[in-house]
């Protein structure tokens, strides 16, 4: 029993003593700035003595000094003694180390020793991480217009721990890649390479690269151009389709861009030379009084470093000048047009519409004695009496004609009242309607004929005779 109580006693003893010193566990620090390893052995009692300090550096699985104090001693630097490597205080209860500027190969695990009596040596361990600043460069490549994917545009973190991260921005269809190459003193340097199918449109176009790094407060933008070459692009324009005989100074231009910018004009005709009453001014071709000659096809050639373009124009010269009318007269004059039109329109919408408001009803029966004396809708006719007229005449029957009881007199003849009555029994069936009497039969008396009848506003109809009943 009592050896193993013994061993745990000196188990705990030895982590007191490893917990009294005092160290970070990890610091990090950056290349070229300033770390500080801490390391501090409180003195609690008087009783141990601390004989020596040590810094030690695990390097391949051994340990190698870095930094060495004994008292009346001046401090040693065995690993690097150019003065980089220094303690904060000199002193055997503050072992503090200060390594300025940093380097990658600093990076590590050191060991803070202290030699004690008589426990023995104290050491605490702390790993330093150093971290690299990247330095962030991008670019476009200058490259060909083509049909085939090649990279455009490069974005570079070099020398930056840990590895940065690379992205691109871009409104342009294309990919990106990335790949990382590790240095000899543990940076490592990232290169993204943008790539699409170069076009003249592609030219001048802005993509952006975006890095993201650990040291970075915030992703580091940096916009790239691209620079794609091409041949010329040409248009020729001057020409207004209205070239006439004895026009003056008419004018082509070539206009024409690319990548690099064209450096050399040229005009010429299918035929060969141009017409002597044609000039050259570089990009414009000018004719000083148009005739004949220049009823042809101009053809003006474009060169750049890439390549050269031609573009061709024909001409048509009139004898006589084509009016034109101002697109700006047509459009006013329809606008003009079409107002005059709604107007029409809308006033004989507005003429039927009132004749149809203000149209008098008919009024009026459509009984007999009503067309004939009138419904009382407008003056009564004037009727005026003749002595003697036929109406004073007794009716008489004509011998030999007509059934029993029919009548015959100057307004009727045989079979007429029969007739009348059904015909009016006949026009009952289908309802109240005006009509005027049939005319009597060839040969049969007629005490008054249809001009007797005289229509009046209202509808009905009176006879200018006067009747009595």
């Amino acid at each position: 029993m009592g050896a193993p109580r013994s061993l745990v006693f000196w188990s705990l003893l030895s982590v007191v003593l490893t917990q009294r010193v005092k160290v970070r566990n990890e610091v990090t620090g950056y290349v070229g700035d300033e770390a500080m390893l801490q390391c501090l052995f409180p003195a609690t009692s008087p009783d141990i003595k601390v004989s020596q300090v040590t810094w030690m550096k695990e390097m391949g699985g051994k340990k190698q000094n870095v930094a060495v104090y004994l008292p009346d001693h001046k401090p040693n630097f065995p690993l690097d003694n150019s003065g980089r490597i220094r303690f904060l205080n000199v002193s055997l209860q503050d072992a503090t180390l200060i390594i300025q500027p940093l380097r990658m190969s600093d990076e590590g695990t050191y060991v803070c020793e202290f030699a004690t009596y008589p426990h023995g040596n104290e050491d605490g361990i702390t790993t330093l991480s150093i971290l690299a600043r990247p330095t962030n460069t991008a670019e476009s490549r200058k490259v060909v217009v083509g049909n085939t994917t090649i990279p455009v545009a490069v974005c570079t973190s070099a020398n930056g721990k840990p590895p940065a991260h690379i992205k691109w921005l871009a409104t342009l269809p294309g990919s990106y890649n990335a790949s990382e190459v590790t240095n000899g003193d543990g940076t490592v340097s990232v290169t993204s390479q943008f790539n699409m199918v170069p076009t003249a449109a592609a030219d001048k176009q802005q993509i952006t690269c975006v890095i993201s790094q650990r040291t970075l407060a915030a992703p580091e933008n940096i916009p790239v151009t691209l620079s794609v070459l091409y041949p010329p692009q040409v248009t020729i324009d001057g020409y207004d389709d209205n070239w006439y005989v004895s026009r003056s100074e008419a004018m082509l231009r070539c206009t024409a861009k690319g990548n690099p910018k064209p450096t050399h004009y040229s005009w010429s005709t299918p035929s060969g030379p141009l017409p002597t009453t044609v000039q050259v001014q570089g990009d414009r071709l000018v004719v000083q009084s148009v005739d004949l000659a220049v009823n042809t096809t101009f053809i003006c050639h474009v060169t750049n470093s890439v390549g050269t373009t031609r573009v061709e124009q024909t001409v048509l010269v009139r004898e006589h000048p084509m009016r034109l009318q101002s697109s700006a007269g047509a459009i006013a004059g329809g606008l003009v047009g079409g107002i005059l039109a709604l107007a029409l329109l809308g006033a004989l919408v507005f003429f039927l519409l009132r004749r149809r408001r203000t149209r008098p009803p008919v009024k009026g029966a459509y009984d007999p004695t009503t067309r004939i004396f009138g419904n009382g809708a407008a003056p009564p006719p004037s009727l005026i009496y003749h002595p003697n007229s036929e109406l004073d005449r007794p009716l008489r029957a004509t011998p030999g004609e007509g059934a029993p009881g029919e009548q015959s007199g100057p307004y009727s003849y045989p079979g007429q009242w029969h007739e009348e009555e059904e015909e009016e029994e006949q026009l009952d069936e289908v309802g109240p309607m005006s009509r005027l009497n049939a005319h009597p039969r060839q040969g049969a008396p007629s005490g008054y004929e249809d001009d007797d009848m005289e229509s009046q506003h209202d509808g009905s109809i009176i006879s200018k005779t006067a009747v009595y009943v």
